[in-house]
């Protein structure tokens, strides 16, 4: 029979160990998982942007690198980083601007890869606000969910006839309320994601207006928080280089997985329309580092953001090892 010291010493030592990832392999580290494989935490946002993550997914494309991998999808890229920036997930599948942001906030956040590039915005109205051009935005009620790639998106439809922020009213809202908003008359436009777009056509009927706008480039990139591993984030570049293979090869199988992982969250019609629009390749190019030279330009103006947007700073929150690695000729950032 135990002593109680001895019965006490083992509940603490059970406690430790619940308590402490690397005994599960959970988020916290990147310990066994079943097989020998070490586990990894991905959270990820947008289906069609992560569209490689979630093919990985689906075909089972991490066990062949040594990994036991673990995908959620959050609201937003926001969100996204939040989980990785609070232990959750070791890597992220986010937005251009979050990440910018999480930067200039001295967060320890490493850019390893911009994972793809979409360009085909629409802001969203009504046929009875006649809004007919990005002018008419002037003095109106905007919807926007603030934080996201969403906003800057905005920020450049208004830049492109000499506006800004200050003359509009802009409304936060989640991504999934615009379409709402627009209905209920509390709007009188909304930038949403692309995901959005047919809800908000549908609600809407013979009221539903749009504006395209091609004048941002969105990049979903991964990122990796404190506590991602060289070895693993590398394995997670090799299984993600070989779903955008096969994205490239079998565009039709590919929709068929992500639509397959969106798990109802998105429909058929839209991931046909759409994953062809977004341009797929994992890369570290010196646009990049222009683009979000400029993202964090605007942020400190536009929301008043601490730290530093000078290039050489933004630079250091690129990491090229893991890309390096695995396709040396995808890094051309210096």
């Amino acid at each position: 029979m135990l002593r109680p010291r001895a019965v006490a010493a083992l509940l603490t030592a059970a406690l430790l160990c619940a308590l402490t990832s690397a005994c599960a392999g959970g988020p916290g580290g990147s310990g066994p998982a079943g097989g020998g494989r070490s586990a990894v935490f991905l959270a990820g946002s947008d289906h069609l942007g992560g569209a490689p993550v979630y093919v990985a997914q689906e075909r089972g494309l991490w066990s062949a690198e040594g990994i036991d991998a673990t995908v959620t999808t959050q609201p937003s890229g926001r969100d996204a980083l939040n989980a990785v920036l609070g232990g959750q997930a070791q890597l992220g599948v986010v937005g251009d601007l979050p990440a910018v942001t999480a930067a200039l906030g001295g967060r320890e956040v490493r850019i390893v890869a911009d994972l793809s590039r979409f360009s085909d915005w629409r802001l969203l109205t009504r046929t009875d606000r006649q809004i007919s051009g990005f002018a008419a935005l002037k003095g109106r009620k905007v919807g926007v969910p603030q934080g996201t790639n969403v906003e800057y998106a905005l920020s450049r439809m208004l830049a492109s006839v000499q506006l800004t922020a200050a003359d509009i009213t802009a409304v936060n809202l989640a991504p999934n309320q615009v379409t709402s908003a627009l209905a209920r008359g509390d709007i009188d436009a909304g930038v949403t994601f692309p995901s959005f777009y047919d809800s908000a056509r549908t609600t809407l009927g013979d009221r539903y207006a749009e504006l395209p706008f091609a004048g941002y480039t969105a990049r979903t990139l991964l990122v990796a928080g404190p506590k991602a591993t060289e070895e693993t984030t590398t394995a997670v570049l090799r299984a993600l280089l070989k779903a955008q293979r096969e994205i490239a090869t079998d565009q039709a199988a590919a929709r068929k997985a992500v639509l397959a992982q969106s798990k109802g969250a998105l429909q058929a019609g839209y991931v046909d329309a759409f994953q062809p629009r977004y341009e797929y390749g994992a890369t570290l190019s010196p646009e990049l580092l222009a683009q979000l030279e400029q993202e964090a330009g605007w942020a400190k103006a536009a929301q008043g953001l601490p730290g530093s947007a000078d290039r050489a700073v933004l630079l250091g929150h690129l990491h090229p090892a893991p890309l390096t690695a695995v396709d040396p000729a995808a890094v051309t950032v210096r």
